[in-house]
């Protein structure tokens, strides 16, 4: 199961161009596209005459039209024509899903079964850093066969840092380890916070950034059900004090959009934004780089993992100090599960 009456990524505003895009979202096949005024849409992704996928379609003015026999689709998923036939049927039509834009992210509001047709009860998340002009940002997507709570379980608990990013973020294992963190929890909420003072840069960071020397190190994670914020950065050691809001140094702010495609793989929809030094005014593709190999090292160590579990089955997993900000998140989707169990249980 997955946490349903929630937003979740559907992808970034910049991939709706002049094509629908297909995408399997939550087990739901979706076709997301523009209609000619511009405005996002997303409909099932099948013609309701012999269910050709839409997605092999065109865009045309009002919608969609399915490239099989010509049928047009609103961005609300009715038949709005049928070359060749005055009369549409009333019962042509598809299932269509409530989309918004905000902040350059495509939202997509997955509903309960139960109460399918429901409005959302609430806006679209919002990230302000994609708008703010402290920050430049460039993003990426990757799909995991794995499924998306062992990607949480990844962003939640960054000691992994020091031996499986040696080459980028990472640093000295040992004081990875030995982090002071803080894990709290509210509501639906998770947040993990944690300093290293002291540590040598490593290589993004350098970089990216003129150190002088050592410096002090910070990364704060907020769990979101459909998506994390990560803020991690450096000033040099012994200048800024790391929980001042105004602290000085490299800062990027990282958003994952983590979305469930199937049971057994996921979306990982991600940006980079960070600060750049006077004296190098423009670090945004490099860090970008740097990024994107530091989540291309993740993905690997994350699908062999899930191999694993697959191949030796249910095993006892053993937990450790680092565990607690992943198991805080993974009781705030069991509970979800369970609230929206119990709705569609009482319902039938």
């Amino acid at each position: 199961m997955f946490p349903l009456n929630q937003w979740y990524v559907a992808g970034f505003s910049s991939e709706l161009q002049d094509k629908p895009v297909a995408r399997t979202l939550l087990n739901h096949a979706v076709v997301l596209f523009r209609n000619g005024q511009g405005k996002v849409a997303a409909l099932e992704d099948r013609c309701c005459h012999r269910q050709v996928p839409l997605s092999h379609g065109t865009l045309e003015g009002e919608g969609i039209r399915c490239g099989y026999h010509g049928m047009l689709y609103s961005a609300g998923g009715k038949c709005i024509e049928i070359p060749g036939q005055d009369k549409i049927p009333a019962k042509a039509c598809v299932r269509a899903y409530t989309v918004a834009e905000r902040n350059q992210i495509v939202w997509i509001w997955m509903g309960a079964e139960a109460d399918v047709d429901a409005a959302p009860d609430r806006e679209p998340p919002e990230y302000f850093v994609h708008d703010s002009p402290q920050y430049k940002f460039k993003h990426g997507m990757f799909h995991y066969d794995a499924p998306y709570q062992l990607i949480h379980d990844n962003l939640l608990d960054l000691s992994h840092l020091g031996y499986v990013h040696l080459k980028t973020i990472g640093g000295n294992p040992k004081l990875h380890m030995q982090a002071p963190t803080r894990v709290e929890s509210e509501g639906d909420t998770v947040r993990v916070v944690r300093w290293m003072k002291e540590s040598v840069a490593p290589a993004t960071y350098s970089q990216a950034w003129p150190y002088k020397g050592l410096i002090d190190r910070w990364q704060e994670i907020d769990f979101h059900v459909t998506y994390l914020a990560i803020w991690t950065g450096a000033v040099d050691a012994d200048t800024d004090a790391l929980d001042d809001p105004e602290r000085g140094g490299l800062h990027m702010r990282g958003f994952h959009g983590v979305t469930p495609e199937t049971d057994s793989s996921s979306h990982y929809f991600w940006s980079m934004a960070s600060t750049s030094h006077p004296d190098t005014p423009d670090n945004r593709q490099l860090v970008y780089d740097q990024t994107e190999a530091t989540f291309a090292e993740d993905k690997v160590i994350i699908e062999a993992q899930y191999r694993n579990m697959c191949r030796f089955g249910k095993q006892p997993l053993i937990d450790i100090h680092v565990d607690a900000g992943p198991n805080r998140a993974r009781r705030v989707i069991e509970r979800l599960n369970s609230q929206i169990g119990r709705m569609e249980k009482a319902e039938a």
